[in-house]
């Protein structure tokens, strides 16, 4: 597939980056964004080679959410169709948010400015937030009379409780990286000229590990959020059926022994 509104690229051998590209409209996302934005996710998730995956934005800003004037031309044609908000809303971004929710390999929000209304829902979605001093975070849906519709009703409160969530829907707020890491809305905020690399590290580090544990791992903790302890339980004893018998354990502890980094080849 070629790319217009995304750049996706291999910055090192075992991360991908997707870069959200429209950045005179703040990276705000169109249809044909989140078809791209789907289809990088996809090889990223095919090539067992690719550990980590990196999102970020291009110029000032990470994603302003949807774009309201109009994109690309495709919000007219939905218009014309029977329920043509709600199958916008299913057949882009809803579904990027449930395709980066669902997949096991690991995804870090570089945020390099602002991320709001469905930009932040999209942040919010990934594993691991690494936000520059200097950007800004919040939910602007009120401004326009919109909701936070890409998801963010699911995620805002369990990021950062019901009452606060409100809060910041129903003011439009929108908070230094500072605040917003306070909040539960960032997990690490850093010197801007320093964003890229430090983001790049953690990748790194994250990608040097066992994959199929780093894999198992997420999907356990994921889906633990919407479980009972018993059957949390029961899906970490057949996750360790899974795991136990790699080699990568078996490096693992050899390499422990012989007081040396571990090399993890995913087997």
């Amino acid at each position: 597939m070629e790319f217009y509104d995304i750049r996706f690229e291999r910055p090192e051998p075992m991360i991908a980056e997707i870069v959200l590209n429209r950045p005179k409209a703040m990276n705000a996302y169109t249809s044909r964004l989140c078809r791209e934005l789907m289809a990088a996710i996809d090889s990223y998730v095919a090539d067992d080679a690719l550990r980590c995956l990196i999102i970020t934005g291009e110029g000032r800003g990470f994603c302003a959410g949807g774009d309201i004037g109009g994109g690309d031309g495709e919000h007219a044609a939905y218009m014309q169709r029977q329920l043509g908000h709600a199958q916008e809303m299913r057949e882009n971004m809803h579904s990027v948010i449930a395709k980066l929710h669902r997949i096991d390999k690991p995804v870090i929000a570089m945020i390099n400015g602002a991320a709001v209304a469905g930009g932040l829902t999209l942040a919010l979605a990934c594993d691991l937030r690494i936000a520059a001093d200097n950007a800004r975070l919040g939910d602007t849906s009120g401004r326009f009379a919109l909701l936070p519709d890409e998801g963010g009703a699911w995620f805002f409160p369990r990021a950062m409780g019901l009452d606060r969530a409100l809060k910041m829907t129903l003011l439009s707020e929108t908070y230094s990286a500072t605040e917003a890491e306070r909040l539960g809305l960032v997990t690490e905020v850093v010197p801007a000229g320093s964003l890229r690399a430090h983001t790049l590290d953690l990748a790194r580090r994250v990608a040097a590990k066992a994959p199929l544990a780093v894999r198992l791992a997420k999907a356990m903790m994921r889906h633990g959020l919407d479980s009972t302890l018993e059957r949390a339980l029961n899906d970490a004893a057949f996750a360790v059926m899974i795991a136990n018998p790699t080699t990568d354990v078996r490096e693992g502890v050899r390499a422990f022994a012989e007081k040396r980094e571990p090399s993890f080849q995913g087997k």
